[in-house]
Parts: structure tokens; sequence; C-alpha cells
């Protein structure tokens, strides 16, 4: 944040910094000529439209008044980057905590680093599977967004709530929701970085298993082809290091130290976050029909690549291992099908639910394209579709894709009983909707 020149200068420095206008930093209580004269240093603000100034710039009166940053200000910066460290490479349920206490500890004149610690507590309740309680953060802060677009942006909300509504079944709300927020990027030609790689996640994942040729997708494939999946590589004990540097540092009353060495840890993550939402985003287009062999086999060979490297990733490894293995069965390659579903299998060993469920219900149909008999396959898979855990996220789609697909299974094998009762299985996983029970939000999307 700049801190030498004049109030002018600071204005100024701010503005531009948020990419803000003259006219958009008055809003409707100033004039934009009167913020020019300020800037000039022609005007010197009074208190009240010093504090104005300062609320929608997102510092403090008393840095934009005489260049200086208070104790707490800088405490809760620090204190956000080091929960932002928690969420993404520690325990979100710590993070949340961390999080809900700046709120609590905040005061008025840090109005814009509050409502950043709100959106890191939503995103911290999202990473627990709260998706109830994430739900009614991420649309309370759409409101305020709305009142007070210098504080929170809106796209990343809308694009959050479409996957917290999409994880919790609610395939309607999520598409509505990727739908607006992809009008939004388009507006502002938004197709690298960060908002549209996860904007792009967001909208495959939401798509409709019948739909082909849309915008949505057709924005998907474009964000694809501009990143691909890069390759990832674990920077985990970098990371960790950095931030007991930053909390050393912080101990040791270093604040400014400690803040720039929290930086580079949430830098050094990043590239592999962005990576992940890319293989994820790969994933499900391989998994698309309607995708090109070559494509599919090359987006999921890549995102198959990006999730083997991290433990807490191997549910994803077995997911692109199963995509894959059913790229192979597109392309009439049944031994490399095989082997791929085999090695899905192996990984989810430890009982994956749904995931190694999807495994045997390609080896059943390998078996079947085979001749084989395909009996054990397709029983093991039922029982693990009955005894499964409930994940955190609530996939009922992928629950319900998995029984339709088995009665569809039963059926090439004359168990009529059996495909009924699959059937139906199918249709009570597709309506679940009880991830958010309890929760009220507006079924509108405002444009």
């Amino acid at each position: 944040m700049p801190s030498q020149g004049t109030i002018g200068d600071r204005v100024r420095g701010l503005r531009l910094n948020r990419r803000m206008s003259q006219a958009q930093l008055a809003g409707p209580d100033l004039s934009d000529s009167y913020v020019s004269l300020i800037e000039s240093g022609k005007r010197t603000p009074t208190p009240v439209v010093a504090r104005l100034l300062a609320e929608r710039l997102g510092c403090t009166t008393e840095f934009l008044l005489h260049g200086i940053e208070p104790r707490q200000r800088i405490d809760t910066e620090l204190g956000l980057r080091h929960a932002e460290l928690e969420l993404q490479h520690g325990d979100p349920a710590v993070a949340a905590d961390r999080f809900t206490e700046i709120v609590k500890a905040a005061d008025e004149e840090n109005a814009m680093l509050t409502a950043h610690a709100r959106f890191g507590r939503a995103r911290a309740l999202e990473a627990q599977g709260r998706l109830g309680q994430a739900v009614e953060a991420f649309e309370r802060l759409r409101r305020e967004a709305a009142a007070h677009p210098e504080r929170l942006a809106d796209l990343p909300l809308t694009i959050a709530l479409s996957r917290c509504y999409q994880r919790a079944g609610d395939r309607l709300r999520a598409s509505d929701l990727a739908s607006y927020a992809l009008e939004q990027a388009e507006r502002l030609s938004i197709s690298q970085g960060e908002v549209a790689i996860d904007l792009a996640a967001a909208l495959v994942e939401a798509r409709s298993d019948r739909t082909s040729d849309s915008p949505e997708l057709d924005y998907v494939k474009r964000v694809l082809d501009t990143a691909d999946v890069p390759a990832v590589m674990d920077r985990s004990g970098e990371i960790h290091a950095l931030w007991h540097a930053s909390a050393a540092a912080a101990a040791g009353e270093d604040s400014a130290l400690a803040v720039r060495l929290a930086d580079d840890a949430i830098m050094a993550g990043r590239q592999t976050r962005l990576a992940l939402q890319l293989a994820r985003a790969a994933m499900h287009w391989s998994r698309m029909a309607t995708t090109p062999i070559e494509e599919a086999e090359r987006l999921v060979e890549a995102a198959s690549r990006a999730f083997a490297v991290f433990p807490a990733t191997a549910r994803e490894h077995s997911e692109s291992l199963i995509v894959h293995a059913r790229v192979r069965l597109r392309a009439g390659d049944l031994e490399r099908a095989a082997e791929l579903a085999g090695t899905a299998v192996e990984l989810s060993s430890d009982g994956m639910g749904t995931t190694s469920a999807e495994a045997r219900l390609v080896l059943a149909t390998i078996a079947l394209d085979r001749g084989e008999d395909a009996t054990a396959h397709l029983r093991t898979a039922h029982q693990l579709l009955d005894t499964r855990d409930r994940p955190i996220f609530g996939s009922d789609r992928q629950a319900a894709r998995c029984w339709r697909e088995l009665g569809d299974l039963y059926g090439r094998v004359e168990l009529k009983t059996q495909q009924t009762a699959a059937y139906r299985k199918a249709l009570e996983a597709a309506g679940v909707r009880s991830a958010l029970a309890g929760v009220t939000a507006d079924a509108t999307v405002s444009h």
C-alpha cells in the first residue's frame, strides 16, 4: 500500500490499485471533480469525507490522512494470511475459527478486511463439507457485495455458491448461478487466471448430461485451450517452511517480514491450486461422450498426473483413471480400459464408496463386451453403493449415475428385478437434497 507523498497521492494510488475510476470512488455522495481536486492537492478532505474515502479504498482513515498503518491493521492482515494458509494447507476447521476471530476483533475502520475474513470463513465451511452454513454465508456476502462493491467482488462469490449448490445436489440453482457468473465473465472478457479457471470448473461440473453444445461449454473449452493442465510439483515442504518462518517473525514482533513470508507461502501454493482446478475441469470435460477421443485422452492423462502427486487427491486420481478407462472403451481398447479400471480399484481398495463402485461398473462393462461373466463385478458394485458412507459433499449426482448404469448392466444380463431396484435407487439418489436442509436462500439470480 503506498504511504509516501500527500493525501492526494495516496488517494490516487489506492484508487488506481483497485482499478476504480474517480466517479466510482466518488459514488453518490461526492462528485468526481471533487475527488480530482483532492488527488491534485487542491482540496483537503474533511474528516467525514476522509473516512468515507478510506472505506471505499479499503484502508484506514489514519493511513489516508497520515500515511501510517496502525498496528491492529497489520495484525489483521497477517491473521488473514495465516488463516488462508490454514485453509489451503492445514485444517479447514482451524481456519474457520481463525477467520471468525478476525471478524469479531475487527473494527469499523477495517470493513474491507472484515469482509475478506467472512469470505474466508465461508470457504472454510465449504471445505469442511458444512454446505448449508457455507451457502448461508456466501448468500449474505453476495447481498453485501451488491451494496458495497468496493469491499467484495460478486463474481467469485457467485462461482463459490454454484459449486456449493452443485455438491449439495441442487443442480438447477447451481446451473443458474454458473450461467450468471458466465455472463459477468464474458462482459469483462475474463478467460484467463484464477477466476476463469474456477468458473470453468464450476460450469463443466454443473452441466446437464444431455447438453453437448452450449455457451457454458464453449467457455470451458476456451479456458482449457488457453491454459491446458500444467505439470504439478509438490511444494508443501517449501510452503510449510515459509509459513513457520512467518509465524516466528510475528512472534519476534517483525510484522512486516511476517506478512512478506506469508505472502510467499501463499503464492507458492497458488499455482498448484490452479493446476488442480484445471485438472478437475479437464476430467469432467473428458467424461463427456461428445469430446473427441484424442482430446479426451490428452486432457484426462494430464489430470491424472496432477492428481497422482498428492495423497489428498487420491480419490480424484481414481476418478480420473475411471474416466480414462471410459475413453479407452469408446476407442474400442478393452485391454487398456481394463488395466486403468483395475488400477482404480486398487487405489480405492480402502472403500471409496461411489468411486470404487464406478470402477467395478467399468470392469463389468468390459467383461460383457468380451462375452464374459460380469456377475461378480455387478454384485460388488451393488454392495459398495448400498453400504457407501455419505460423502461430505453430498455427491448424489455421481451415485445416481452409478445406480442408473448398474440398472442398465443388470438389463444386459436380464436380471429384471435387480434392474428395477437399481433404477429406483437412482431416482432416490437424484432427488436427495438433505445437505441443505433448513437453508433458506433467494431462488432467483439477480441480473
